[in-house]
């Protein structure tokens, strides 16, 4: 899988989350980590990992069971975020603004960064 067609369910990203979060750790330091967040059983974790594994987000090496994120946040986020456009706004992102915009009220400052982001697009 390139970074540019990254797939990663929930759950994964939920691994993925440690992997940024924590920098290079190991297998059982995720199991631990997210049996104490979200409950999950090791077993689970040790499954999403090597889905994760699978679709080339993670490496593993050793000794230990080391495990190093091989797609950044941002990437992901990126390709998400084009998904979630894709999918529900058609491929139109003033619909994805107008639907964020008509929900809640924002700010005088976070009007001002979204004017000054809309700006450095513009550039």
């Amino acid at each position: 899988m390139s970074e540019d067609n990254i797939k990663l369910f929930d759950s994964e990203l939920k691994v993925m989350d440690i992997l940024w979060r924590e920098g290079d750790v190991t297998a059982k330091f995720i199991a631990n980590a997210l049996t104490k967040e979200l409950g999950w059983n090791k077993n689970t974790t040790y499954t999403l990992i090597r889905r994760c594994i699978n679709k080339h987000a993670i490496e593993r090496s050793e000794p230990g069971f080391m495990c190093h994120a091989l797609i950044p946040k941002e990437k992901v986020q990126e390709a998400q975020t084009d998904e979630l456009i894709n999918k529900i706004y058609d491929g139109s992102v003033d619909k994805l603004f107008s639907a964020l915009l008509s929900r809640k009220r924002l700010s005088d400052t976070q009007l001002e960064k979204l004017r000054k982001i809309i700006e450095e697009a513009d550039e």
